[in-house]
């Protein structure tokens, strides 16, 4: 890395800071803590959410070519 010293650095005084409190950004082992289901709802939920936005471009995108061949 290019400031890789400057990097250990803020990461040692930040855990000087922080001291023992728990971090959800530094926990490794983040897939124990799911429950059952998480993945499929983690699923279920991103589908919803771009599933939408990706079905609009592309009738946007549809509606441009069919504007232009069919006219």
């Amino acid at each position: 890395m290019l400031f890789q010293s400057k990097y250990d650095r803020a990461r040692k005084l930040q855990k000087e800071r922080m001291g023992d409190s728990p971090r959800a950004l530094e926990d490794e082992n983040l897939a124990d803590k799911l429950e059952k289901h998480d993945t499929f709802a983690l699923i279920v939920s991103a589908l919803l959410t771009f599933l939408p936005a990706a079905l609009i471009f592309l009738l946007i995108v549809v509606g441009i070519g069919y504007f232009f061949i069919a006219r």
